[in-house]
C-alpha cells in the first residue's frame, strides 16, 4: 500500500516527484494509462518507423490537471530510466525513426499561466536533444487534453493567445530543427464546439509558423480523444480542414489520430479484440484520399499477448498499404514505464517485448504482412 506521499483521486494517482524518484519503476505497475504513459514507437511510412517516450507528462490527468513537480524525466541524469539508450536501441536495432515526447503544459510553465519557464524547458530539451541525436524525428507533445486544470482552451479556460504564446516560445527554440514535429495537443475530448477548437488550433499553427518554424510538420488533433474511428463522423476532419498556414496552404499540417485495439479503445487491457480496419481505418483512409489530406497515428498499442500480435500486425499492414495518406504509427509506450505495465514496450537491454519484436518493429515485417 502507498501512504504518505501519494493519493488516488478521481481515477488518478498523484505522487510527489522526490518520493517518486526514490521509489523508481516499481510504481508503474499501479499507474493508469493516462497517468503513466511515456509514448513508444511509431513507424511512419513516409518518414519511416517511429517511437515515443514518456515521463515529462507524469502527474497529468485527463482533465488537464498537471503538477510540474510530478514530472518524471525519462533520463538517467534525472533519476529516470535511460531513455537515451532506449531510443538508440529502437533506432539502431529496430529501425524506428520517430519518437513522441509528451510533456505537461504546467511543467513547461511551472504551474502558472504565463511565459514558458526556461529552466524547465531546458530540462525537457535534454530529452529532445537525446532524441534528435539518434537521427529520428521528435514529436513535442503537450499532453493536456485541450485543458488547463479542467478548463478548455478557448472555451472558458486559457485563451487562444495564452496557448499560442507557449507554442511560439517552443517553435522559436526549434525553428532550425528540421526533425522536430509539433504535436499541438494530446487527445482533446468532450469539446463543446469543434469549430471553436479549430480556431484554437489555428492560433497555435500561426504562432508556430510566425516563430520561424515554417516547414516542420504540425499535428492537428480532433475531438473524442482524437480517435481515428470518429475523426470524420464527429466533425473533427471538417473543422480542422479550415486550419491553414499563414500562406493559406496546408503543407505539413497533418491530422493527428489515435487508436487502440482493446474492447473499449482505452488502451488499458492486455488483450486486443480488433484490427480497427473496417470501422476506423477504411473510412478515414477514404476521406483523406478524397480530400487530399494525410494523418499520422501517433498513439496505438496493445499487450504482449497473442491477440495483440495478431491484430496489431494486421493494422500495421493496412496502414502500410495506405501509406499515401497514413504516414505511420507511434506505439505506446516506453521510457519510464515498468516492464510490468500492461502496454509496456520497454526493452530489456537490446531485447524487445513480444509485440515490438513481432509487429511494431519495422524489421518485424508486419508492414508487408496480411490484413486478415
Amino acid at each position: 500500500m502507498l501512504t504518505g506521499n501519494c493519493n488516488y483521486n478521481n481515477g488518478y494517482l498523484n505522487v510527489d516527484r522526490t518520493w517518486l524518484l526514490s521509489l523508481g519503476n516499481r510504481l508503474s505497475e499501479i499507474c493508469r494509462r493516462q497517468y503513466c504513459r511515456y509514448v513508444v514507437r511509431i513507424v511512419p511510412w513516409v518518414l519511416s518507423p517511429n517511437n515515443s517516450r514518456k515521463g515529462f507528462d507524469f502527474g497529468c490527468g485527463t482533465d488537464g490537471t498537471c503538477t510540474a513537480s510530478k514530472a518524471f524525466p525519462p533520463l538517467s541524469q534525472y533519476g529516470g530510466n535511460d531513455g537515451a539508450s532506449q531510443m538508440r536501441h529502437f533506432v539502431n536495432d529496430d529501425g524506428f525513426n520517430m519518437f513522441r515526447l509528451p510533456v505537461g503544459w504546467q511543467y513547461l510553465l511551472n504551474n502558472a499561466l504565463g511565459p514558458v519557464n526556461q529552466a524547465n524547458l531546458n530540462e525537457y530539451d535534454a530529452l529532445v536533444q537525446a532524441c534528435l541525436g539518434t537521427g529520428a524525428y521528435c514529436i513535442i507533445d503537450i499532453h493536456n487534453y485541450a485543458r488547463w486544470n479542467g478548463a478548455i482552451i478557448g472555451q472558458g479556460g486559457p485563451t487562444n493567445a495564452q496557448f499560442a504564446s507557449t507554442w511560439s516560445t517552443i517553435a522559436a527554440k526549434y525553428a532550425n530543427s528540421a526533425k522536430v514535429v509539433f504535436g499541438v495537443m494530446n487527445e482533446p475530448h468532450d469539446i463543446p464546439n469543434i469549430s471553436t477548437w479549430a480556431a484554437s488550433v489555428q492560433a497555435a499553427v500561426t504562432a508556430i509558423r510566425q516563430a520561424g518554424a515554417t516547414s516542420q510538420m504540425i499535428l492537428l488533433p480532433g475531438n473524442d480523444w482524437t480517435s481515428a474511428g470518429s475523426f470524420v463522423s464527429d466533425g473533427s476532419a471538417a473543422a480542422l480542414s479550415t486550419v491553414k498556414n499563414p500562406d493559406g496552404s496546408t503543407t505539413n499540417l497533418i491530422f493527428d489520430v489515435h487508436k487502440y485495439l482493446d474492447s473499449d479503445n482505452s488502451g488499458t487491457h492486455a488483450d486486443c479484440t480488433t484490427n480497427n480496419i473496417a470501422d476506423a481505418w477504411t473510412p478515414l483512409v477514404q476521406w483523406l484520399r478524397t480530400n487530399k489530406r494525410q494523418a499520422l497515428n501517433t498513439e496505438t498499442g496493445g499487450g504482449n499477448t497473442a491477440s495483440c500480435v495478431q491484430f496489431m500486425c494486421q493494422q500495421i499492414a493496412f496502414q502500410a498499404q495506405n501509406s499515401d495518406v497514413i504516414l505511420g504509427y507511434v506505439g505506446w509506450s516506453a521510457g519510464n514505464f515498468n516492464s510490468s505495465y500492461v502496454l509496456s514496450e520497454v526493452p530489456s537491454g537490446s531485447t524487445d517485448t513480444s509485440l515490438v519484436s513481432s509487429c511494431m518493429s519495422p524489421k518485424a515485417g508486419a508492414q508487408k504482412g496480411s490484413t486478415s
